[in-house]
């Protein structure tokens, strides 16, 4: 998941005894994070189409071609979820600049400095995603 290798490249913020929540610092930092991110991703997807282009052998064998087929599929998939992912780090960008960041869409709560370095693209507090799962289960059955 890439949100673990950021965690790893980035120390959680740690507010100053007094800051509020939101402040210009903290929204400095999650916007560092999320670009840094949306790079990394970026680069991921390039790396990917370059070795897909280099890696075009056409096997006489079936099940060969088969096997590439369905790695090559595999591939396109998870570039796909990456591209996504950047379409949503550029929407939160643009929250953090509108200084919409950081607060439920369904409650208006604080989502919580902690919940933001797990996941810095939330959109919900843990409540509100919590029954947002709750429902959803509900609904699959």
């Amino acid at each position: 998941m890439p949100f673990e290798s950021l965690r790893r490249q980035h120390p959680p913020y740690v507010p100053r005894k007094g800051e509020g929540y939101m402040s210009a610092q903290q929204r400095a930092h999650f916007k560092q994070v999320l670009a840094r991110l949306r790079d990394e991703l970026a680069a991921d997807i390039e790396r990917t189409v370059h070795q897909m282009q280099d890696d075009q052998t056409v096997f006489a064998d079936p099940n060969d071609r088969a096997s590439q087929e369905s790695d090559m599929a595999l591939e396109l998939r998870n570039r796909d979820r990456e591209r996504k992912l950047i379409k949503k780090i550029d929407e939160t960008i643009l929250r953090i600049d509108a200084e919409d960041y950081g607060y439920c869409e369904s409650c208006g709560a604080e989502i919580g400095l902690q919940r933001l370095e797990a996941r810095p693209t939330a959109t919900l507090c843990i409540d509100c995603k919590t029954l947002e799962e709750l429902r959803e289960r509900q609904v699959a059955k």
